[in-house]
């Protein structure tokens, strides 16, 4: 009888090392992947940590006019995630914030910089602060800000109009330069709006006085040095 060919054994077929050696390394393999799983999971959770810390501010709970004395009672306590450009006052700060002035008008809700907050009265030594009642039809449509330059007009309401007479010469209206300090809400029922102004003291009386026959008008002068 002819001898039978020997069989080849498993570690004789094709491939058969290799995928042998595959599976030695594949714990290796796993290992390595849950090493760089750990530290992707690690450092999500640090980023997390940092970006998710909270630090307690202040922020505005009632409106504000700027000029106005800040109260505790305008003040709340807020948890945010701060942005290093922001500086905001912390809430461990509220007596540094009690009893200063708003430099300019504070809206709930929006956090309290160090910028909004002053310790000087808006209105200078040498300055009177005089309210004016004014209509529409009395100041520029342009909403007015704290700041601004003014010219107030003298407007006589007796529908008088500027006297050139004989001589050519032309009368002009009475004018104060003047700073806003407060613009107040329109009142619904008269439709008038105060604001309130800084001028010279020797202006002061007299204006007040013209103020209160309603024969005035705003002019927005151009910016200025406000020394």
């Amino acid at each position: 009888m002819g001898q039978v060919p020997a069989q080849p054994t498993q570690s004789h077929l094709p491939g058969a090392a290799v995928g042998f050696q595959a599976r030695r390394r594949r714990p290796g393999m796993y290992a390595l992947a849950v090493a760089l799983i750990a530290a992707g999971g690690g450092g999500g959770f640090l980023a997390y940590q940092a970006t998710g810390e909270r630090t307690p501010v202040l922020a505005v709970a009632h409106e504000v006019n700027a000029g106005d004395v800040i109260k505790d009672s305008d003040l709340v306590e807020a948890s945010v995630s701060l942005d290093p450009a922001l500086k905001p006052f912390r809430a461990a700060q509220r007596d540094q914030v009690v009893g200063k002035r708003a430099a300019v008008a504070l809206v709930p809700g929006a956090l309290l910089s160090r910028g909004q907050v002053t310790t000087r009265t808006l209105v200078k030594p040498g300055e009177q602060l005089v309210g004016i009642g004014l209509k529409a039809s009395q100041m520029p449509a342009t909403r007015l800000s704290p700041g601004d330059r003014v010219l107030v007009v003298s407007a006589p309401s007796d529908g008088t109009q500027t006297d050139t007479g004989t001589s050519g010469t032309e009368s002009t209206p009475k004018t104060v330069s003047a700073r806003v300090v407060r613009v107040g809400e329109k009142q619904q029922t008269t439709n008038e709006q105060v604001v309130d102004v800084a001028v010279p003291a020797e202006d002061g009386p007299r204006l007040a006085a013209q103020a209160a026959t309603g024969d005035v008008a705003l002019v927005v002068d151009a910016p200025g040095d406000d020394s």
